[in-house]
């Protein structure tokens, strides 16, 4: 039979069944519509359902994959968790600022220089320590975190180190090929000299996500740091970004984030 000749009811009834899927309420996984509300990531989601922390329409769920709808009421700890629009921040860190949330001495935390960003809850990606400066993402994006912040993604880190005297090559070479550092090995995916006439600055590309592990590998070494910069992280710059300021991530760099993070 030809297209034309063809009974309407026919297509109608397609178009019936597309009507039908289309208006279907949409659900999503429970541990993702925790990490999307900016409270934890989605393995930490699935420890908190696990361990009966979570509340769906009042009723405690400890089952593993289940689907909530729009209209469904999720809690932790009493408090409504709401699925936030996705936020991403890049701030230029200052010294003398905290990345942990909580700080026993009160002192000045990233989270305070970007208050005025929305009512949305971010958290840092990784940690600079108090001194350290440059490059920081903040998200609740918790997905994207875990992708970012996890040494077996290899998310490049790039730093610009100055130091109290001249490195030595030898000890550039010591660092690319492997510093002992509490009974594990630290490879440096590269190091050189930032600028060959002043020895004292080094820049040095590493992946791993270690505390303080670039200071730790100079100290270890006999040098003391003057100045510890983040240039780099993930693919993001603090280009024309001022020190202390932030500013949110492009739509362009926020796909490319993605791309890189779940490749």
């Amino acid at each position: 039979m030809s297209r034309q000749n063809r009974p309407y009811r026919q297509g109608k009834g397609r178009a019936e069944k597309r009507k039908t899927r289309q208006s279907k309420p949409e659900t999503v996984r429970l541990n993702k519509y925790i990490a999307d509300s900016g409270l934890c990531s989605r393995r930490q989601a699935d420890e908190l359902i696990g361990s009966g922390k979570i509340t769906v329409n009042g009723k405690k769920v400890t089952q593993m994959g289940l689907h909530v709808s729009p209209g469904d009421e999720v809690r932790y700890k009493g408090k409504v968790l709401k699925n936030e629009r996705p936020v991403y921040i890049l701030l230029n860190k200052p010294k003398d600022v905290v990345t942990t949330l909580k700080d026993e001495q009160a002192r000045r935390s990233v989270i305070d220089l970007v208050k005025n960003a929305g009512p949305e809850r971010v958290y840092p990606v990784g940690r600079l320590d108090r001194n350290t400066t440059g490059v920081l993402l903040l998200t609740n994006d918790g997905d994207l975190t875990k992708r970012l912040t996890h040494p077996r993604y290899h998310k490049k880190k790039v730093y610009h180190v100055v130091l109290d005297r001249p490195v030595t090559k030898s000890h550039l070479e010591e660092i690319a090929g492997g510093i002992q550092l509490d009974d594990e090995t630290v490879y440096a995916d590269a190091v050189s000299y930032v600028d060959p006439s002043d020895k004292t600055q080094v820049g040095i590309e590493i992946h791993t996500g270690q505390n303080r592990v670039v200071r730790r590998i100079f100290e270890s070494l006999g040098y003391r740091i003057k100045k510890l910069d983040r240039v780099y992280f993930a693919g993001l710059t603090k280009k024309n970004l001022p020190r202390g300021k932030w500013r949110f991530l492009t739509q362009k760099e926020i796909n490319m984030l993605k791309m890189n993070a779940f490749d």
